[in-house]
């Protein structure tokens, strides 16, 4: 009989096209049956089919004090008893607003939106609307959500199903997009050289974790920051995976660089569907009903939303559990990278990780990520499955340590990788020819 994620998936492929409602929970990158979770607590999920696992998903990021977090779960609770949405102001989006401006010093007003997606939209609307100007400079596998000029070279599930682009982007709206590689400062410049009084902006994953970690150079960021001082243009960072994910508070704080518009989301709902711009007053002050770039959303700052948002970010700045988490991840990245199997390199920074399975120790880009062995990762995927372990699925993506994960489950979890790593890589032995 077939168990009860196998029956959910069957039942969803009837009326969810793919069966799912985001194409990476498909599984089709790593083969099987997605798991069909039904509760989660602490650093746990569990199945439809009653198995435990520890999760280093932690819903793709916004999870940093792991699931249902009392704090969290006390506070939706409360809000949600006194309604769930009003379509009206109320005191918890102002509160939240006033955080995140306390939180972003560089942010001196916020507009709040229900995702990344619907704040990048807003955030590429304002640089337009306070430039003039149409084009837009984006890097190779940073994905900025799924609207259409963005879906150009872009990374996350896109990378996982091997698909550069999207259908039903227009020619148009592809145009008005230039993408260069991530960390590449000379094809900016050149960029700017042959069309910098037309480029609106810049919009760039500061860590990038749409195509595995990759980090940027010392002179990436900066230089994109005087390179947009030069021409004009608006410096955007999309700070959805990076917000308070490294401490509380901004990426560009660590980087030493300021953007003229952040963008945010995961953490800042602490499970809850939530985006945010941040910036400089001026920009922010083209918003309407100050400006004339528009911008609505029934559901934004809604009062349960920011009621998760509020508690998440307080808990952060009371717990600071940022030096833990990054000990954690560098702890599982040295047992990796030093197992000495072969074409495995582990790289880690601040509580997060990728097993990138290829021979590259130093990966800067989406060129070097797209060596890696997709199979491998799906044997991987299943092997610590298997184990106990859930991870995201897919080899282009962040595996997210929470302040609820023991060192012991993060050492356990290493384990299971050196036995995949030992195990496969005695297999290669005995494939290779004599």
């Amino acid at each position: 009989m077939d168990d009860a994620s196998t029956q959910l998936y069957a039942r969803a492929c009837r009326h969810i096209p793919g069966g799912v409602n985001s194409p990476v929970r498909a599984f089709k990158a790593v083969g099987g049956t997605p798991f069909y979770m039904e509760r989660g607590s602490g650093s746990k999920l569990h199945d439809a089919d009653r198995r435990e696992y520890v999760d280093f998903c932690g819903s793709w990021g916004p999870l940093i004090l792991g699931h249902a977090h009392p704090a969290v779960v006390e506070a939706v609770c409360a809000a949600a008893r006194d309604g769930l949405s009003f379509g009206t102001c109320n005191r918890l989006e102002v509160e939240l607003a006033e955080l995140l401006c306390e939180l972003v010093p560089t942010a001196a007003m916020v507009r709040l939106v229900n995702s990344g997606t619907e704040a990048v939209m807003t955030a590429l609307r304002l640089a337009r609307g306070s430039t003039g100007r149409n084009l837009v400079v984006k890097f190779d596998g940073c994905y900025h959500g799924h609207s259409d000029g963005l879906l150009v070279a872009a990374g996350s599930g896109l990378l996982t199903h091997s698909t550069p682009s999207s259908k039903g982007v227009s020619a148009a709206a592809a145009a008005e997009v230039l993408s260069a590689p991530y960390n590449d400062v000379q094809k900016v410049r050149e960029l700017f050289q042959e069309r910098g009084d037309a480029i609106a902006g810049v919009i760039v994953e500061p860590v990038a974790g749409n195509m595995g970690l990759v980090m940027p150079d010392a002179d990436f960021l900066p230089t994109l920051r005087g390179l947009c001082d030069q021409h004009g243009a608006c410096l955007i960072f999309d700070e959805v995976i990076t917000g308070f994910r490294f401490h509380a508070g901004a990426y560009a704080a660590l980087a030493g660089v300021v953007p003229d518009l952040s963008v945010f989301g995961k953490i800042i709902g602490g499970g809850m569907p939530i985006g945010a711009v941040a910036g400089k007053g001026e920009i922010m002050r083209l918003l309407s009903p100050l400006g004339g770039v528009y911008q609505a959303g029934t559901l934004s700052g809604n009062p349960v939303a920011c009621a998760a948002g509020l508690a998440t970010l307080r808990t952060l700045v009371e717990l600071n559990p940022y030096p833990r988490l990054a000990s954690l991840a560098k702890g599982f990245a040295d047992k990796v990278n030093g197992s000495g199997a072969p074409d495995v390199h582990c790289a880690a920074y601040g509580g997060v990780f990728t097993v990138f399975f290829t021979g590259k120790t130093q990966l800067r880009s989406l060129q070097d990520v797209m060596s890696c062995d997709t199979g491998r990762f799906a044997a991987y995927f299943q092997h610590m499955a298997r184990r106990g372990f859930y991870l995201p699925p897919s080899q282009f993506e962040l595996n997210f340590i929470s302040a609820a994960h023991s060192a012991a489950e993060v050492e356990a979890a290493a384990g299971a990788a050196l036995e995949f790593l030992a195990s496969s890589s005695a297999f290669e032995k005995r494939s290779s020819p004599v």
